[in-house]
């Protein structure tokens, strides 16, 4: 695969890894890239100039906004993100994927696997758990008002905010 998009120009990968299988045994995400995509995540304005890169299926009934981001796209309708500026300030970002962790979680489950970039963001990931066990602990089963921001950020780590 090679990439040519507003934040990557003639970047190449190998996936060698089937499409959405041989994850690493501790990495278990709830949802796959595309349902979080028609959830609703990050605005609606993260991987727009990229689509040419994952499958188009992905897309279809993805909640996108071209222009800007917009909170009304995000599956709670609420901002839950932090600036690329700030991720990189606080050392979130690692190349090779200057978008971040969704960006990391797309390209390893269409099959590219990096041993070391691997194991930093699944250890993220791992730890955003926490979050999880939080809305559990304080609100109603199936109270989805309940959290609202922090569920949004579960949907934007892969875990089902629908608790």
């Amino acid at each position: 695969m090679i990439v040519f998009d507003r934040m990557q120009q003639g970047y190449e990968y190998a996936l060698s890894a089937p499409a959405g299988k041989a994850f690493a045994p501790d990495f278990a995400p709830e949802l796959t890239p595309k349902e979080m995509l028609e959830l609703g995540i990050f605005e609606g304005h993260y991987l727009n100039d990229c689509q040419a890169e994952f499958p188009a299926d992905w897309f279809v009934n993805a909640k996108l906004s071209p222009d800007a981001p917009d909170i009304t796209k995000n599956c709670f309708q609420i901002k839950s993100r932090m600036s690329l500026p700030e991720w990189q300030k606080r050392g979130w970002i690692f190349d090779p994927d200057p978008r971040g962790w969704f960006q990391w979680y797309c390209r390893y489950y269409m099959g590219r696997r990096l041993s070391d970039i691997d194991a930093v963001q699944i250890k993220r990931w791992k730890s955003f758990k926490r979050h999880k066990a939080q809305v559990e602990q304080n609100c109603l089963p199936a109270d989805l008002s309940c959290r609202r921001r922090q569920r949004q950020a579960l949907l934007q780590w892969a875990y089902d905010p629908f608790l």
